[in-house]
């Protein structure tokens, strides 16, 4: 994993700036290889993903875990060059609010909505936009397959509101048609392995997969120990985080990957 403790000075300035960072081959080969084997032979995976119909009734699909447990989803969210990296860009510690894998089908997984992260979770009770997440590519991210988009800088004008869209809540779309005016908007193309890291009141969305490939990522969400949400919600209130040694990743890759072929 990429570790330089971790990110220097210009990158965590212009993290702040932009609203987001990306990190490539942050996981290395081997890890990166058992995350994409696991997580495409995981059948609770698809089993328990939720799906969230956009506004023009394309199905989009995300399956969202709050407890760690001993896999490789886990072991990354609790990763030491994760977990400082997220301390970093948050400014203190931090702890795990949840995990989720993105899962875009190929041949037309829906579409993601406008929106800022902390259009949610302000209402779970978070009072201070310290919050950050990061996004792992398991697949290869383009513009065809429906690769996370980022408004660059847009986490500088505060949360705003959001409306209904489908299934989904986005950002209000009367609001939305000047703002994409004002912003760069930038499609974050990755490779398997690469770390998307961003702040939860930048705008952000996904397009349709139009490929035949899927599009697939683990996105790990954490919040700031001092912004302990103040009443209970679907993701938990403060928890001390054990970050593990990185080599866990593998370790804990080879385990999951062994059990899963015992299922079969």
């Amino acid at each position: 994993m990429k570790n330089d403790l971790n990110i220097h000075t210009k990158e965590l300035d212009l993290y702040h700036q932009t609203g987001f960072l990306i990190q490539r081959h942050f996981l290395d080969a081997e890890a990166t290889a058992l995350l994409q084997q696991i997580s495409k032979s995981d059948p609770d995976l698809i089993a328990q993903a939720q799906i969230r119909k956009d506004r023009k009734g394309s199905l989009a699909r995300l399956s969202v875990r709050n407890a760690l447990n001993n896999d490789i989803y886990s072991a990354i969210v609790r990763s030491q060059s994760m977990v400082d990296t997220m301390e970093m860009l948050l400014g203190g510690e931090v702890y795990h609010y949840h995990h989720k894998m993105i899962i875009k089908q190929p041949g037309g997984g829906g579409a993601w909505e406008w929106h800022q992260d902390y259009g949610y979770w302000y209402h779970n009770g978070c009072l201070f936009p310290l919050l950050g997440s990061c996004m792992i590519a398991v697949d290869t991210a383009t513009s065809k397959n429906g690769c996370l988009q980022i408004l660059k800088g847009s986490h500088l004008m505060g949360r705003l509101d959001h409306e209904g869209l489908g299934d989904q809540m986005g950002a209000a779309i009367e609001r939305m048609n000047v703002i994409e005016q004002h912003f760069e908007w930038i499609d974050c193309h990755l490779n398997p392995g690469d770390a998307l890291f961003f702040h939860c009141n930048v705008l952000h969305r996904s397009g349709v997969n139009q490929s035949n490939q899927p599009r697939w990522a683990l996105i790990c969400c954490y919040n700031a120990a001092r912004n302990n949400p103040y009443k209970s919600s679907r993701h938990p209130q403060y928890s001390p985080l054990e970050p593990w040694p990185d080599e866990r990743i593998k370790e804990m890759g080879h385990l999951q990957k062994n059990a899963l072929r015992k299922q079969d």
